[in-house]
């Protein structure tokens, strides 16, 4: 219930957020004077302030959100020696990837993953599960620590908000522009916008914004490869691929749907369902290791 209420409240915050944007910017509409034909220029403008407005307010408070949706505990002062670790480590690892040192944390969670998050790469969270500590050794955990050090030098989550930003203004402009041409021309509304319009661009959002994130999940698994490649430079290939092996035979689950994209371990599927993984299969991540890729 939290996780649900955290999201319908940040995602009201958005919208009324880039509700003022729009009103700033004089969009209040996206017909022509007439109210017969569609306003292009103020149609991309709406699509991209909602597309990529969304999408970068979302990775600007990705760090808060993560704390909140997991319960991470920031180490501000290692209590322990297996905090002290962590955070020496994470150091190393930063300093070998040229980033500034990112926050460490831990959240309570039976289940084997780990994240990194942040909007900029000096300013950047990583965390662990404390299944994860309770179930890797030292090497294969400073090797999962590696990954998501390399997620953030390689500048991961502020690409992939650019690939949702772009998706998501293509979604809104093509939807609204189906939704103007049936209504039009089969409910035949000749000024302003009747039901037509907004039933049928809501239909053809959710259409398009499905297939459209098959283009993002794409993207998501293929820096899994990466960050993969580049846990294994910091950390050493045979302590990223022993990583990945207990991952395997670990009960790893998926973050919260919200930050699927940003753990060393997400969703799976067989066929179809393949288009709408987040991480490539460990078996197919362990082999591209394996022949050097």
């Amino acid at each position: 219930m939290k996780r649900v209420i955290l999201f319908i409240v940040t995602n009201l915050a958005i919208i009324l957020v880039l509700g003022v944007v729009l009103s700033l910017l004089g969009v209040d509409r996206i017909l022509d004077e007439q109210g017969i034909g569609l306003d292009l220029g103020n149609l991309l403008v709406f699509a991209a302030v909602f597309g990529f407005g969304g999408s970068f307010i979302s990775l600007a408070i990705s760090k808060w959100t993560a704390k909140r949706l997991t319960g991470a505990r920031v180490i501000k002062s290692p209590s322990s020696s297996n905090e002290a670790w962590l955070v020496t480590i994470v150091q190393r690892q930063a300093e070998r990837a040229g980033i500034s040192m990112p926050e460490v944390a831990i959240y309570d969670s039976p289940t084997v993953n780990a994240f990194a998050t942040g909007m900029r790469r000096n300013n950047a969270l990583v965390a662990v599960s404390t299944g994860l500590l309770q179930s890797m050794n030292q090497e294969e955990a400073e090797a999962v620590l590696a990954h998501e050090v390399s997620h953030v030098a390689n500048g991961d989550m502020v690409t992939l908000a650019l690939v949702q930003g772009v998706v998501n203004t293509f979604v809104i402009v093509l939807s609204r522009v189906v939704g103007h041409l049936v209504d039009r021309y089969i409910f035949k509304t000749e000024r302003g916008h009747g039901m037509g319009f907004y039933i049928t661009s809501i239909a053809a959002q959710i259409f398009f914004g499905i297939l459209a994130s098959t283009i993002v999940l794409w993207f998501s698994r293929h820096r899994e490869f990466r960050a993969d490649a580049g846990g294994a430079d910091l950390a050493g290939r045979e302590k990223m691929i022993a990583a990945l092996e207990r991952l395997g035979k670990a009960p790893a689950e998926p973050l919260p749907d919200q930050m699927s994209s940003f753990g060393i371990y997400g969703n799976m599927g067989q066929g179809l369902r393949r288009l709408f993984m987040t991480h490539p299969p460990l078996e197919e991540r362990i082999a591209a290791l394996k022949e050097g890729r």
